[in-house]
């Protein structure tokens, strides 16, 4: 088998598809890169040099390509996958990445059976808060981990060590990130943690925050960087998180739950010493997530 992937489809080509065909070229440049998507973001592909062809057909796009991968939305995803089954290439790989996998992984393991190509989730830890193939970049990936999803069922199990599967972990590792193996009910318990809680908490504090600024302006005109850092995620946009957030509600409840309980624990804690020791155990999560870096 080559040591690199001949032909690859990238279905989607936003933020994260745009990274990925970005990437691919520089740390693949003898790989032929084709985009699916709308025709204004194929031309913006193009003009960025993120692929070589850009496609309006699927069925041509997929057609002789040895890697397939899916960035778009998750519902979007879902619907397609049955259909990209039906066209990819027997030896085929195809991978998405998408930010909640149980769904996308039931309908996978229905979608691909037989001689059909083989499916791998995935989901990159990296982003941006704003979206679009304005943004993407080739080095998204990089010092970051991406989750790969391990087979669930016995007979996908026993092709674990699938050569397509070693050739597209060795391929992102070339785009400087780290595979991380889990189940996808881990995956989305901990996206719902690491990923999700922050983007809906950002959503919150902005509502709070633009809710108490009075006609001066006023608390938004004394505002550092603090508040604007602490923002960021609040611009990403609510048509990227709609189908996340709809596929992982119920670890999503539950973190909220905590996350309720934790705010309670620190209005009780307000005129007490243990504030400190909340401070202090943060603080040192904190030094571990920078050094991680």
């Amino acid at each position: 088998m080559a040591e690199h992937f001949r032909r690859v489809a990238i279905l989607g080509t936003g933020l994260m598809g745009g990274s990925f065909a970005l990437a691919l070229r520089k740390s693949s440049p003898d790989s032929i890169v084709v985009g699916w998507d709308r025709g204004q973001v194929l031309r913006q592909a193009l003009e960025r040099g993120a692929i070589h062809e850009g496609i309006a057909e699927l069925s041509i796009a997929i057609a002789g390509a040895d890697l397939i991968y899916v960035a778009l939305p998750v519902g979007h995803t879902i619907e397609l996958l049955p259909e990209i089954a039906r066209l990819a290439l027997p030896e085929a790989l195809v991978t998405d990445a998408s930010s909640t996998k149980r769904s996308v992984c039931a309908v996978a393991a229905e979608s691909f059976r037989g001689w059909s190509a083989r499916f791998l989730g995935g989901h990159p830890m990296a982003g941006k808060e704003i979206s679009g193939i304005a943004a993407a970049d080739a080095e998204l990936f990089r010092g970051s981990k991406y989750a790969l999803i391990r087979p669930s069922d016995e007979n996908a199990a026993r092709g674990a060590e699938d050569l397509r599967v070693a050739k597209f972990a060795a391929c992102i590792e070339k785009m400087g990130a780290e595979p991380v193996w889990l189940s996808a009910e881990a995956h989305d318990r901990a996206a719902a943690i690491v990923s999700h809680l922050p983007q809906l908490l950002s959503v919150a504090l902005a509502g709070v925050v633009r809710d108490q600024t009075d006609e001066t302006g006023l608390p938004v005109t004394l505002a550092g960087r603090g508040l604007r850092d602490a923002l960021r995620l609040a611009g990403s946009p609510y048509s990227v998180w709609r189908d996340i957030i709809l596929t992982n509600s119920d670890n999503l409840d539950r973190v909220l739950d905590l996350m309720i309980q934790a705010l309670e624990q620190l209005r009780g804690d307000l005129r007490t010493r243990a504030l400190e020791e909340e401070f202090a155990a943060a603080g040192e999560l904190y030094k571990i997530l920078r050094d991680l870096q």
